[in-house]
């Protein structure tokens, strides 16, 4: 098992900082996410500010970017660190991806399996000026010339991660991914039931097993030196589960567990813009 940890600063000085703090108190990998920062920028700092620490994301959004500029920024973060990147990619959902980013997201399980290969293609021929000949269903790699090939590096195996929830996104992951990445709105039966059993299916695609993907397991801890601290951070975690769980993509887990009829009271909350009657909705149990 190994213990990672989360970026919790956005300011240059203070990620730097922040890298060493961890890489010092011995955690084996921090991860950044996507949300109302970009995920790269960080991690270009961190690499620099460290020597063992691992760095990855958790998640960067595919949709949000091509499979030429998702290589690329991969490609020169692992250059940059010395081989310690891990791209994790997520597929987000329809509705932000569409309206949000602008980009199309029909089809995301065998979407992001394509996308993963294409990325993976890229790589091939940044590292051994392979011919660029891909075709899938969704992408192409068609067109390369020197100047815009950044070269060979000294670790170019990146591993990949992607994140799901449901069934179809974990056969993806099985099937494709290095990694995968677990939801931290999650169960222990949800995993044994649901997690696990479709990450085999997918990984027999690809003649190997589950065993074979490592598991990256965040969860939703309340803590603090004072109960005003403790209070703060569980009404910040209710609103997070909260607000996954007002999400049709994030059904299948309260569905698990028999909450069916809430994911639907709190998708209906949150069309409204209630947002404070979404985070009192949900009961911490």
């Amino acid at each position: 098992m190994k213990l990672d940890t989360q970026m919790q600063v956005f300011s240059f000085d203070a990620i730097t900082e922040q890298a060493q703090r961890f890489e010092r108190m011995g955690f084996d990998c921090v991860w950044t996410f996507e949300a109302a920062h970009d995920p790269f920028m960080p991690l270009a700092l961190a690499a620099t500010a460290t020597q063992h620490l691992q760095i990855g994301t958790n998640i960067s959004v595919a949709f949000g970017r091509s499979p030429f500029t998702m290589a690329q920024t991969a490609w020169d973060l692992q250059r940059a660190s010395g081989g310690r990147f891990r791209l994790g990619l997520g597929t987000q959902v329809r509705a932000h991806v569409e309206r949000r980013f602008s980009m199309p997201f029909d089809h995301p399980a065998a979407r992001v399996t394509d996308y993963i290969r294409c990325v993976r293609a890229i790589w091939d021929t940044f590292q051994n000026g392979t011919r660029p000949q891909y075709q899938g269903p969704f992408y192409q790699f068609r067109l390369m010339n020197p100047f815009f090939n950044p070269g060979p590096i000294e670790h170019p195996d990146i591993p990949i991660y992607l994140a799901g929830v449901n069934p179809r996104m974990c056969r993806a992951a099985g099937e494709v991914a290095n990694g995968f990445h677990v939801h931290p709105m999650h169960s222990v039966g949800y995993l044994k039931s649901i997690v696990l059993p479709a990450l085999e299916e997918g990984a027999k695609l690809n003649n190997r097993s589950a065993n074979d993907i490592e598991l990256y397991a965040p969860v939703f801890a309340i803590s603090g030196e004072t109960q005003a601290e403790i209070d703060a951070v569980e009404r910040e975690v209710r609103q997070q589960i909260a607000f996954y769980a007002s999400t049709p993509n994030y059904r299948v887990l309260l569905e698990h567990h028999g909450y069916d009829s809430l994911g639907k009271e709190l998708s209906d909350l949150m069309r409204k813009g209630i947002w404070q009657r979404c985070r009192s909705s949900f009961r911490m149990r």
